[in-house]
């Protein structure tokens, strides 16, 4: 019994970052006073749409709140502590993959008894991801700084962040957008990784980045032809098939906002041609905020650990964490 308790529990650490659940539901912090007058400050309210980016090679995560005139303003950059794998999709339970992509999270996958303090689940696999055969589960976002395919926050930024998106469901908005990215999606650093074997998927994503850069605005992310299509209207509703051919589209493209758009591909284009790629860097594990980074250098994994987060999940990797595969990219 004790055997198949183990093999059980195994298979859960490498299909996502599932815990048992704790015995106790947790009631997230109060938003704080500094984040509430932020946001008066934005033009936004608690009860205002939330929208989230994460960033993997950065480690950073930002939370962005709705003003009055519909757009998003950013709230507050959190550090990441830990996230794990490299820099690309998941495609399958076990690969250790952090997600990238577009998400929506419903109040439904809030977690306030988790194990790793509080968290929310991403979602994945979505509806393209689904379609494509990609396979895993309970990929989230939640405190402490341990990762096998998730986003560890710490207790402290995690905590913030929910009682920031567990306010904007309670306040009508049905789910809110997620969208995970490898990179900042700059041209610069698109052209940095063209001879990454992920390149078309990124060129993909790269597209609803730069229409929210461009207006501040989440854009409406519908699946078909095998990718994300980005503020679109079809004639017959929206695609039920992200394998099949994009039907007809129906919606009139904002000319300024494609004239932006096909600055930006001309400017990737200019610099994939001057510009040299980015070694391939060998694989380690995922990455880690340099302020973490330093901490656990001069503290050691077990001290971190027991400074970020009361839950006793210890640093995944720390060795790796400390290697930083990404540097000077």
């Amino acid at each position: 019994m004790r055997h198949a308790l183990a093999i059980g529990a195994m298979a859960l650490a490498l299909s996502g970052c599932m815990a048992l659940d704790a015995d106790d539901v947790r009631e997230p912090p109060p938003i704080p006073a500094k984040l509430i007058a932020a946001m008066a400050k934005n033009g936004s309210k608690p009860e205002s749409p939330v929208l989230i980016r994460i960033f993997k090679q950065e480690s950073e995560l930002e939370v962005w709140k709705q003003n009055k005139q519909g757009q998003y303003a950013l709230l507050k950059s959190y550090p990441m502590c830990r996230w794990s794998g490299k820099l690309g999709p998941k495609m399958k339970s076990g690969d250790r993959q952090a997600p990238e992509g577009f998400y929506h999270v419903s109040a439904g996958m809030l977690n306030p008894k988790s194990q790793y303090f509080l968290s929310f689940n991403l979602g994945y696999p979505n509806r393209l991801e689904s379609a494509l055969g990609y396979t895993g589960e309970a990929l989230m976002v939640h405190g402490a700084c341990s990762s096998s395919g998730c986003y560890a926050m710490t207790d402290q930024g995690v905590g913030e962040i929910y009682s920031v998106v567990q306010r904007a469901l309670a306040g009508g908005q049905g789910t809110f957008q997620v969208q995970a990215y490898p990179f900042r999606m700059t041209a610069e650093n698109m052209a940095k990784h063209r001879g990454d074997p992920n390149f078309d998927f990124w060129k993909n994503i790269k597209q609803g980045y730069d229409i929210f850069e461009a207006t501040k605005r989440q854009p409406k992310v519908s699946a078909c032809g095998r990718r994300y299509v980005f503020n679109t209207d079809f004639a017959d509703g929206e695609p039920s098939d992200p394998l099949a051919a994009c039907p007809a589209a129906i919606s009139t493209p904002d000319a300024g906002l494609v004239a932006r758009l096909q600055s930006e591909d001309a400017k990737l284009a200019g610099m994939m041609t001057n510009q040299t790629s980015a070694p391939l860097n060998a694989y380690v594990d995922g990455g880690m905020h340099p302020s973490f980074r330093a901490l656990l250098e001069k503290n050691g994994a077990e001290k971190l650990a027991a400074k970020i987060s009361g839950t006793k999940y210890p640093i995944s990797r720390p060795e790796a964490a400390l290697a930083d595969p990404y540097a000077g990219l």
